[in-house]
Order: C-alpha cells, then sequence, then structure tokens
C-alpha cells in the first residue's frame, strides 16, 4: 500500500510539472521542445497544474525521441495517469490509444520495435523471423516486392530457394520448374550452351541433371556431325597418341554405346602389323613366340589369329630353340639319345620319316636304339650270337653285314641249314658232299673244287645255266649230251660236228661264234635263210621289213634306201610311225617327233589354226592342248589368259556361275583362284542381295534355333568380318519382353544380387544401356533397407543421424534430397547430429552457453527459440545483447558504460 501511494504522490507532481508548462511547449529533457501537435482537450484538475520547467522525461526510464517527442502528454497519459503507463509499442498501437497493425501487415508475433523506430513508421529493419506467414503472403507485388517478370516458372514458395538473410544467395531446387531447361537456360535469364558446346538439337535435361551439371549422362544419338567434329583433342578427347594409324572414321570401328571393344578392321589400317602390335598399343610377339624377323602378316591373318600359316622359312633360330617341349613339341621320351640338332635328321617339311640318321652323333650302343622298340632290332632269323650289332653291320647300311667264321666251332651245316643261315639252295648240284668239301668260309663263290666223282646225274642236271654254268649265249644249238664233245677234265678243245646243229644260221654265223651280218647289214632278225640262199649269200631273194630291226631312216636315208622327200613336215619321226611298209600313203600322222612349233602348221593353210571362239591367250597351242586330242583340254594356265574369268566362264566359252551361286556383280577372282575354284576366299563386299538371300539355312547357315527372336535383318547386328560379337544390338526390334531373351540363356539374366522386383527390365533399364538404371521403385519388393543395406544399393553413411526409422519417413524414392526430417524417431541428442557435422552446429553467433538444444528450441520450429534460460549463459549480458545475437540497446537508450545487468533483471527486462 505504501508503494502504491508513492506512485500516486509522483503521478499528481509530474501532472503538476506538466500542467506548469506554457502551451504549446513540452517538456523533453532540460530544453524546452516545440510541440507540433494540437494543444490536448482539458484534463481533470489533478492534471491541470503545470509542471515545473526542469522535468526531464528521460528519468522516466522512456525518452521521447522521434515522432513519441511530438505527441501531447495526455496522448499516452489517460486520465492524468501516469504510474503504470506502458512503454512497448503494441499497449499503445492498439487502434484504441493509438493507430496498430493495419489488416494488411504482416502476420507477425515480432515486437512492433523490431522492424519500426520511433523516428518514423516506414520499416527501418526487417527480422523475417518473427513472421509466421509464407513469403508470398507479402511478396505478392502489392505489399511487398513479388517475382519479377523475368523470375522462373515455379509454383513453389519463395523460400523453397531464398531465404530472409540474403535474397541471391539462394538455394535453388529444379524440382518444382515448369518448363524445359532451355526456358530458363537460354543464355539470359540463366547460362546457356557454351560457345564451345556440342552440336545437338537434344534438350539439356536428355544429358544433364538438376543435381550436377558435369558429369552428364551423354547420349550421342541427338549430336549432329560426325563424331571428329568434337572428338577432336579440344571439344572432347580426340585419338590418342597411341592410337592405330588409319584414315577411318571413329564411327567405323566405334560406337557410341560404349568406345570398347571396338569393330577393327584391319583392311583400312595404313601400317605394317608390327606397328601396333608391338606390346603397347596392341598385344605384341609374347616371350614364347617363335624368333623370327618376319612381318606378322607372313602367317597369321587379320580375320583370325590361330591357326596360323606357319612357315620355317623366316625362323632366326634353331630348332631347338621353340622345340624345347614349351613353346613347341621338343623331343619325345622314346626319342633316340643324341646330341644331333633336330634339322640334322629331320625337315621342316615333315616330322617323320627323318630323312636321315647320323649314328655318329647317336649317343649309346647300336643295340640301345635297335631294340625293337625305338628302332628294329634283330630278326627272328638272326644268327644265335652275343656280339653287338658293330661287330657286323655298318651305320651306312645294315646289309651287307660283315661276318667272320672265325669263331664259330660248329660244322657249317649247323647253321646253313635253310633257317638260321642260307642252306643249299633247290639248284645246287645233288651231291653228298660236306659244305667244306667244296666251298670256303672266306667265299662261297666261285667254289674252291668240285669233285664230278661225288656229283649225282648227268652233266646237264648240273651244267643247265642255273646250278652250274650251262651252255653259253654262243653254244652251238645242239641236242647232244655235253659229255658228246666235251671231257670232264677240260672243257675245250671240243669235238664238234654240224650234224646234230639244230637251229639257224644266224645261231653260228653271229660274227663271235662264226662270221656274221657285216657292220652295213640291214638291222634284221630274219634268219639269213629267209633272205638269202646256202648257195650264195648276195643278192638276197628278198626282205621282209616285218622284220627288220631299227627305224626306216636307218635304211631310208637316201643312200641305203630313198629318204624324205624336200616338202616332208619337219619331224624326227621315224618313217614308220606314219608310213606303213605295204604303202607310202595314206599316212598315219603323229605329233610325237615334230620339231617345230604347233603353229608353225597350224596356221589355217597347212593345218587348221585357232576358231573365231577361241580363248583370247598368249600361250602356244602345246600349253592346252595335245597332240591326241584337240579337246577337252590337258591344261589352261590363266596366266597367260587375256580378259577377265567372266569373258570365258559365260556359260558358253566355258562354265559360268552355277544356278545356286550366291548373287554377287564381283568378278570370280576376287573369291576364287586359277588353281583350284573351291575353297574360295569369300569376300561380302560385292553381295548384291540382303545377308538372308544366302543366310536362309540352304545357302549359307541361317538363324539358329536359340537367336534372339526378331525382325532386324543380319546386318543390322552382325558385320560380315565376324558374325559374334553382334557389332551393335536394337533393342527396339526385339520380339517380346526383355525376359524373353535376358532370362540367363538367351543373354543374361538378373544376376544373384539384383533387387527383388516383379517388373520388367525395361521398368528400370535402357535398351541403349545397361548401368544406367533408373530405378522405379514401385516395382520393388520389400522395405528400402532390403535394398540400401550397403550391399545391393547404398546403404546408411556413417555421417547418418542416428535413428530407428525407416527410410521412407523422411526419404522420397522419387528423390533423395531434400527430406523430410522427423525428430519423432531420433535415438539420442540433439548435439549428436547437431554437432556442424552431422548436422548444422551452434553457429558463430550462437549464445555461449552450456544448455542443451532441447533446452531452448523446439524440434518443430528453431526459431523463434521456446526459452532462454541465463542463468547457464556463459558471459556478460553484452556478449549477447549486442543487437547481433540478441536484441541490444535501442537507440533511445541513454548513453552508458553499464552491464545491463546493472539495471535489468534476466527475468524481465523493465525495472
Amino acid at each position: 500500500m505504501r508503494g502504491e501511494r508513492l506512485w500516486a504522490v509522483l503521478a499528481l507532481v509530474v501532472a503538476l510539472l506538466i500542467a506548469a508548462l506554457p502551451a504549446g511547449a513540452r517538456v523533453n529533457g532540460p530544453a524546452l521542445v516545440p510541440a507540433p501537435v494540437a494543444a490536448p482537450a482539458p484534463v481533470a484538475a489533478a492534471a491541470s497544474a503545470a509542471p515545473p520547467a526542469s522535468f526531464d522525461h528521460f528519468r522516466t526510464g522512456f525518452p521521447l525521441t522521434g515522432a513519441h517527442a511530438a505527441v501531447r502528454c495526455e496522448s499516452c497519459h489517460r486520465g492524468g495517469v501516469f504510474a503504470g503507463t506502458p512503454t512497448d509499442c503494441a499497449s499503445c498501437h492498439n487502434d484504441v490509444i493509438a493507430s496498430g497493425k493495419p489488416s494488411r501487415h504482416v502476420r507477425t508475433q515480432g515486437r512492433c520495435d523490431t522492424c519500426h523506430t520511433v523516428k518514423t513508421w516506414q520499416i527501418a529493419r526487417f527480422d523475417h523471423s518473427g513472421t509466421s506467414a509464407s513469403c508470398k503472403s507479402c511478396h505478392d507485388g502489392v505489399q511487398a516486392a513479388g517475382k519479377p517478370a523475368g523470375h522462373i516458372a515455379t509454383a513453389q514458395d519463395c523460400a523453397a530457394c531464398h531465404t530472409s538473410a540474403s535474397w541471391s544467395a539462394l538455394h535453388f531446387d529444379h524440382a518444382a520448374v515448369s518448363g524445359t531447361c532451355a526456358s530458363c537456360h537460354n543464355g539470359t535469364r540463366a547460362t546457356g550452351k557454351g560457345a564451345a558446346h556440342l552440336a545437338t538439337a537434344k534438350d539439356c535435361g536428355a544429358c544433364h541433371t538438376t543435381q550436377n551439371w558435369a558429369g552428364a549422362r551423354f547420349d550421342h544419338a541427338g549430336v549432329a556431325g560426325n563424331c571428329a567434329s568434337c572428338h577432336n583433342g579440344t571439344t572432347a578427347t580426340g585419338k590418342a597418341a597411341s592410337h592405330l594409324p588409319t584414315g577411318n572414321a571413329c564411327e567405323d570401328c566405334h560406337k557410341t554405346a560404349a568406345w570398347s571393344p571396338a569393330s577393327f578392321n584391319h583392311a583400312d589400317t595404313t601400317a605394317a602389323c608390327t606397328t601396333c602390335h608391338n606390346g603397347t598399343r596392341a598385344a605384341g610377339k609374347p616371350a614364347n613366340h617363335v624368333p623370327t624377323a618376319a612381318e606378322c602378316s607372313d602367317c597369321h591373318k587379320t580375320a583370325a589369329w590361330t591357326p596360323a600359316a606357319f612357315s620355317h622359312a623366316a625362323v632366326g633360330s634353331d630348332c631347338a630353340s621353340c622345340h624345347n617341349g614349351t613353346s613347341a613339341a621338343g623331343r619325345s621320351a622314346t626319342h633316340i639319345a643324341t646330341n644331333t640338332n633336330c634339322a640334322d635328321c629331320h625337315t621342316t617339311a615333315a616330322w617323320a620319316p627323318a630323312r636321315a640318321v647320323n649314328h655318329a652323333d647317336v649317343i649309346g650302343t647300336c643295340s640301345s636304339c635297335h631294340n625293337g622298340t625305338r628302332a628294329s632290332g634283330k630278326a627272328n632269323t638272326h644268327l644265335p650270337t652275343t656280339g653287338e650289332c658293330s661287330d657286323c653291320h655298318r651305320t651306312s647300311a645294315w646289309t651287307p653285314a660283315t661276318f667272320s667264321h672265325a669263331n664259330v666251332t660248329a660244322a657249317c651245316s649247323s647253321c646253313h641249314n635253310g633257317t638260321t643261315a642260307t642252306g643249299k639252295s633247290a639248284t645246287h648240284i645233288a651231291t653228298n658232299s660236306n659244305c667244306a668239301d667244296c666251298h670256303t668260309t672266306t667265299l662261297w663263290s666261285p667254289a674252291k673244287a668240285v669233285n664230278h666223282a661225288d656229283v649225282i646225274g648227268s652233266c646237264a642236271s648240273c651244267h643247265n645255266g642255273t646250278k652250274a654254268s650251262g651252255k653259253p649265249a654262243t653254244h652251238l644249238p645242239t641236242t647232244g649230251e655235253c659229255s658228246d664233245c666235251h671231257r670232264t677234265s677240260a672243257w675245250s678243245p671240243a669235238s664238234f660236228s654240224h650234224a646234230n646243229v639244230t637251229a639257224t644260221c644266224s645261231s653260228c654265223h653271229n660274227g663271235t661264234t662264226a662270221t656274221g651280218k657285216s657292220a652295213t647289214h640291214i638291222a634284221t632278225n630274219s634268219n639269213c635263210a629267209d633272205c638269202h640262199t646256202t648257195t650264195l649269200w648276195s643278192p638276197v631273194k628278198a626282205v621282209n621289213h616285218v622284220d627288220v630291226i631299227g627305224s626306216c631312216a636307218s635304211c631310208h636315208n637316201g643312200t641305203k634306201a630313198s629318204g624324205k622327200p624336200a616338202t616332208h613336215l619337219p619331224t624326227t619321226a621315224d618313217c614308220s610311225d606314219c608310213h606303213r611298209t605295204s604303202a607310202w600313203t595314206p599316212a598315219s600322222f603323229s605329233h610325237a617327233n615334230v620339231t617345230a612349233a604347233c603353229s608353225s602348221c597350224h596356221n589355217g593353210t597347212t593345218a587348221a589354226g585357232k576358231s573365231p571362239t577361241h580363248i583370247t591367250t598368249n600361250s602356244i597351242c602345246g600349253d592346252c592342248h595335245t597332240t591326241t586330242v584337240w579337246s577337252p583340254v590337258k591344261t589352261v594356265n590363266h596366266a597367260d589368259v587375256i580378259g577377265t574369268c567372266a569373258s570365258c566362264h559365260n556359260g558358253s566359252a566355258a562354265e559360268g556361275k552355277s544356278a545356286t551361286h550366291i548373287a554377287t556383280t564381283a568378278d570370280c577372282a576376287d573369291c576364287h583362284r586359277t588353281s583350284g575354284w573351291t575353297p574360295a576366299n569369300f569376300s561380302h563386299a560385292s553381295i548384291t542381295g540382303t545377308c538372308s538371300s544366302c543366310h536362309n539355312g540352304t545357302s549359307a547357315t541361317g538363324k539358329n534355333a536359340t537367336h534372339v527372336a526378331t525382325t532386324n535383318t543380319c546386318e543390322d547386328c552382325h558385320s560380315t568380318a565376324a558374325w559374334s560379337p553382334a557389332r551393335t544390338f536394337n533393342h527396339a526390334d526385339a520380339i517380346g519382353t526383355c525376359a524373353s531373351c535376358h532370362n540367363g540363356t538367351s543373354a543374361p539374366g538378373k544376376t544373384a544380387t539384383h533387387i527383388a522386383s516383379t517388373g520388367s527390365c525395361d521398368f528400370c533399364h535402357k535398351t541403349t544401356t545397361w548401368t544406367d538404371v533408373v530405378v522405379d521403385h514401385t516395382q520393388v519388393i520389400g522395405t528400402c533397407a532390403s535394398c540400401h543395406n550397403g550391399s545391393t544399393a547404398t546403404g546408411k553413411t556413417a555421417t547418418h543421424i542416428p535413428t530407428t526409422a525407416a527410410c521412407s519417413d523422411c526419404h522420397r524414392t522419387t528423390q533423395w534430397l531434400p527430406a523430410t526430417f522427423s525428430h519423432s524417431g531420433i535415438s539420442s541428442g540433439c548435439a549428436t547430429c547437431h554437432n556442424g557435422t552431422t548436422a548444422p552446429g551452434k553457429n558463430a553467433t550462437h549464445m555461449a552457453t552450456n544448455n542443451l538444444c532441447e533446452d531452448c528450441h523446439y524440434t518443430t520450429a528453431w526459431s523463434p527459440e521456446r526459452r532462454v534460460n541465463h542463468n547457464d549463459v556463459i558471459g556478460t549480458c553484452t556478449s549477447c545483447h549486442n543487437g547481433v545475437i540478441a536484441r541490444g540497446k535501442p537507440r533511445e537508450h541513454p548513453t552508458t558504460s553499464q552491464d545491463c545487468g546493472s539495471c535489468h533483471r534476466t527475468t524481465t527486462w523493465d525495472m
């Protein structure tokens, strides 16, 4: 009660002081300030007394500054009541005492002086933190500036991108932008395509994402121009320094879907094999390659590395450098032990049989090889002996052997019995004598002696030309027994008589036994008596050409008999080759011995020449035709034929293409060789039909039973250089669903780690690339964590907020960020996350305090805070109440160096 009385007295004094002031003047400190407002209406008698001229309003704790200085006292001090007059704005500016917030004022719980000053009502400073409405409720172009005409078309609220702290430092979210990228990124509203951008009519979104401009998902489909227009080393990566030398365009080998593997065609390479196949640019010779200076193409083909057409001709080392059991087959376990080089015995044309074996280099005895396994050993009929082969045989030849009887202790017949060694032959003289009686061990024949006394039979039983020498060829023909003329003691002289001669004249008159034909006699097998008489040798009675020996020319040489006339064909043939002894004409002609060229006769005059339809050629007749028959020809040397294959092989001059031949405009020589029609060296280059015109399962191999069901033609996917792998595949023409091929058999199917999904492949994957997936979560079976577990798909990071909530509680399947965050599932204190790493922590201007976040802030809204417990604040009042961290002294605050706590309390600001 005492306090109330004091306040009443104080109020009366103030009123009297104010009443004592002259009209039109107010007290504001020690000086009088003119009041621009009208004088107040009369008030109660208690307030009509004039105040003393020395009243200082500042001393009340509410200095009158700005617009307040012109307000009449009674406007605030109603009814002359001074005590308890409110000092906050809202208590007066409530549309009762003074004008309050207009109807269009921004909805806010903030104090008036947060934005306004006593100097002017116009906003001096604005703090959005106390505003409870959305941005556009004010920024509508009427109350405050709204979206300009050039603003990006979007239905999002301003706060989705802008912050109240800064309009231009925006957080931009493309998700809510309506329109294409180019509607903003046109070089005016936002950065457009740079001058160096690839030439394309595609929209930005075809390659770029709103999350990241760089690392674009590039699709060549919309690029205008060839590869080199971009891949020139400036706009995009060009050919590397190690690229194969070639004049081809990129697209001839590479695909836009993948740079490698490339569909490479060696035909367009301008360098030798080793230019690329040097172990750096491309695989070179392996370490175990045959040492050779030959070019790769000498053995290998560009169509396939193996099998190689190997030739030993260019190998630069000996056989053993390759034939060592590693690089190539070496000596087998059963090979002869020898230091000889392979080439000493074997040839590069064929390993077996060996062309020679040099026994001088063989290691070991004869029997170490000639044992019946490695090489032939002793035959079953070989003489029983323990001697080494080399005792009798030579390495140069097995037979004849150098045999010595010196150590033989048995009789001759113990070996020479027809089994172990040769015995008496069927033609041996019939005798009971032992071998040694006639023969010696050093020489079987001739016999050292023959005792005719022991011979069984007549002379002719031995002397028959088989067992023993018989009648010589010059012996007179006779049926007489040897003993009729000869004696066993001496063969000659013989006692001869013509009486028993049974042969012809010439059997004796042969120039040896008796005078025979003279040197100039016609060679003939006729008996002397056929031409001559026994009474007179010359002249002859007749000549029978049938029995004449020798050619006609041996007699008909112009000397012995008439020869060839001057007009006769040039030939070395004998007369009888064409003429008969019964008549000279007509002749039977034979080319066999003609000495001139065919054309010397076959010139169309002497004999028939080439016909008008003859093949055009520089060959002579004999190269193709035989003298026995003109057609068919024995051979055709195509090297001498003039013109193309088709000029002859047209179905008329020679056999042409068969009815089943592949349709092509290529010349025969493009595929076939003159040395052999098949196999052909086939090239698709000149084929005039589609693949299926040949590859129909009849003319050539067609689609197999497991081929992908498609309406594509072969050439859409395959190349003529290689059937597999296919150079490209167009899924657009495939018949059926993805799974009809991607079933793990026809093509790779879902892997064991694939997301559990009921969707078809094309819900997530594109046919242009498998890995660039856009997962359609509507088709996924299970919770988020069944995939997002760190194995199948990305899981929670190490810095993720600790929470038991499911992913879907905060995140959306359409976009991971921003997340709709709820603190309800958080299992730890605020500072566990709000530590400046996992989530924003205390900023640099935060009050110094030991309080936990949750002591002052809500999880639903960070600002305004629900309370501040000053007891836990570290530092003085001004360390926070400095106009930055917290509200500081207002402009109208008395000038003082005192700390706030000297006058104010933390429980209430007003004293």
